[in-house]
């Protein structure tokens, strides 16, 4: 029997999930075009078919368009990501096609891009550094005032796997109130001291509110022009989780006419997002490039785990992370 053959549609793949399919005597081919190109999805369908699976390692949505470009053989799909919100899971139920994601292992890396933000928005870093840039440097007791987190009502909206470590970070802040909204009760809150609310009372008592759910029809634009006005006018809005659960223009109205404080976004929608787009514009405004689980080691458990989804799929089993 000749061996599996696979696929990784994005070259960034690490090192540490290629040697999982050696070991495993699965054959790998790692495109060698990265997502940000231009035309990288029109040359991708042109070298999809004849695999057994695929690493989708990248934004680009997996359509059925996709799935008929890679032929009947396929028998496994995997993600490089906790999200799975770029895949049509009804085209890929209706063909049996089992989809595997890499949650968990992220979750340290993402709640520690999480505090950075709350702390560089709050405490106006953005606005700090410019200063120097432009030989602004100034004095006095009144510069660049910023928000305290200690004895701050902190707003989880999302209490999954990460929110639970961004909560567990800020206790060491002296956070006074934590508070969580979400589909469903977490067992895990009562031992975390987080308190579950209907939205709007989370967002009309945060002082800092970080959104860490999931993209789906329901928590698209989640954060609007009437939810903004919810939110007290010294918040902190910090988004770790995807960049379509804002409405960005009436976020920019919102920071620009200082409704609410300021903002941190490791997410933003587009992605990347357009050197001219007015949020970079805003001082209170802090954007970084989607670097969430961007550590040498949280990315090679994530491409080991990816891998392991694939090669036990292949083997009849069910996935180490299946999403359904």
């Amino acid at each position: 029997m000749s061996p599996k053959r696979v696929l990784i549609v994005n070259g960034s793949y690490p090192v540490a999930g290629l040697d999982i399919f050696k070991k495993n005597n699965v054959e790998t081919e790692v495109f060698p075009h990265m997502d940000y190109e231009q035309d990288f999805m029109e040359v991708l369908k042109l070298n999809l078919n004849g695999y057994d699976g695929l690493i989708w390692n990248t934004r680009h949505r997996l359509t059925a368009e996709i799935l008929d470009l890679a032929g009947p053989q396929l028998k496994a799909v995997s993600a490089m990501a906790s999200g799975i919100d770029n895949f049509d899971l009804d085209e890929l139920k209706k063909r049996g096609i089992p989809l595997g994601n890499t949650p968990n292992v992220l979750n340290n890396a993402v709640a520690d891009i999480a505090v950075g933000l709350i702390i560089s928005a709050a405490r106006k870093f953005k606005e700090g550094v410019s200063m120097i840039e432009r030989n602004e440097w100034k004095f006095g007791v009144q510069w660049i005032l910023g928000q305290d987190i200690a004895g701050s009502t902190v707003g989880v909206i999302g209490l999954g796997g990460i929110g639970q470590a961004v909560v567990r970070r800020l206790k060491g802040f002296d956070v006074s109130r934590f508070l969580y909204c979400g589909r469903s009760d977490k067992p895990e809150a009562k031992l975390l001291g987080v308190e579950r609310v209907p939205l709007q009372e989370l967002l009309g008592e945060s002082d800092f509110v970080v959104l860490v759910c999931p993209l789906t029809n329901e928590t698209r634009h989640l954060i609007n022009a009437d939810t903004l006005k919810m939110m007290k006018k010294n918040a902190v809005l910090v988004n770790i989780a995807r960049g379509e659960i804002i409405d960005h223009v009436a976020l920019y109205e919102a920071l620009k006419n200082e409704q609410i404080f300021a903002a941190g976004l490791d997410v933003v929608s587009p992605e990347p997002i357009p050197a001219d787009h007015p949020l970079l514009a805003l001082p209170n405004c802090y954007i970084i490039p989607h670097l969430g689980s961007a550590t040498i080691e949280t990315r090679n458990k994530m491409a080991v785990n990816a891998a392991k989804n694939i090669i036990l799929a292949f083997e009849g089993k069910s996935m180490l992370y299946p999403t359904y």
